[in-house]
């Protein structure tokens, strides 16, 4: 077990973003297998991409993940350690993990919430998320196709629960996985039967963003990262609810003739 946790140290801790970068690749290229399987009747939200725009996109992300990525790995170790972030026995208990996960997700909706509303502001739209929105039918791996400006402005959200709290790397994992599943899953294009949407109240998912990607970036609202209790909070959601609304009275008055 010592051995285990000097060697997860020593690479991961020191370079907390890897298992982030390799579970982001991971997740999509699963995506992407029932892609190209038998799609599931009923589940698809969105058209598919070309291969050539499937192909700019993966070519982008592997010169930021070299360009933006890795260096911001590089310098997270001493800002994670300095915040009290450890690796050492004793593990902490599923109580602490739970708690620390909630309250990153919570803090995370937040902060990501308001960036991406500040993001489409007509010049920062413009100048810098457009790049994100190149694609108005995302695929996985678009989840962190953004122009480099971005990646470090809306990432603040995902890593400023663990820098306040100073979690145990186990935490820090943890919370690194289900982060970068829950985007890969939002930006899939697929409403699955078992999508979490389906059992966790204001979870958005893969219809709620990708409503978000459809329209002009002055109407789209759906702004919200994971849970969408900030887009109902300040009505940036009531576009698509009277979407859903249409689409569910349409389908009660078919019925109804048949």
């Amino acid at each position: 077990m010592y051995i285990w946790l000097g060697l997860a140290d020593s690479v991961t801790c020191r370079y907390p973003s890897l298992l982030r970068v390799c579970e982001l690749w991971h997740s999509h290229f699963n995506w992407y297998r029932r892609r190209r399987g038998k799609e599931e009747r009923g589940c698809g939200v969105s058209k598919n991409n070309t291969p050539a725009a499937q192909e700019k996109c993966i070519t982008r992300l592997i010169l930021y993940h070299f360009g933006v990525n890795l260096p911001v790995m590089l310098l997270s170790y001493p800002v994670f350690r300095s915040m009290g972030m450890r690796s050492s026995l004793p593990l902490p208990s599923w109580n602490v993990i739970l708690t620390q996960i909630i309250f990153y997700f919570i803090l995370e909706d937040f902060v990501f919430y308001w960036g991406h509303r500040v993001l489409h502001t007509k010049w920062l739209y413009k100048h810098v998320h457009s790049v994100h929105h190149e694609y108005a039918t995302p695929f996985g791996l678009t989840s962190e196709y953004a122009h480099p400006a971005e990646i470090l402005f809306l990432g603040f959200a995902t890593i400023v629960g663990p820098a306040i709290t100073g979690p145990h790397l186990i935490t820090l994992w943890l919370w690194m996985v289900l982060r970068v599943l829950e985007t890969v899953e939002a930006h899939c294009g697929y409403h699955f039967p078992w999508s979490p949407s389906n059992f966790l109240p204001l979870y958005g998912g893969a219809d709620f963003h990708d409503y978000h990607h459809r329209l002009l970036y002055t109407k789209s609202g759906n702004y919200s990262s994971t849970f969408t209790y900030m887009d109902w909070i300040f009505g940036t959601d009531q576009g698509y609810r009277k979407l859903k609304a249409l689409k569910s009275a349409g389908v009660e008055d078919n019925s109804k003739h048949l």
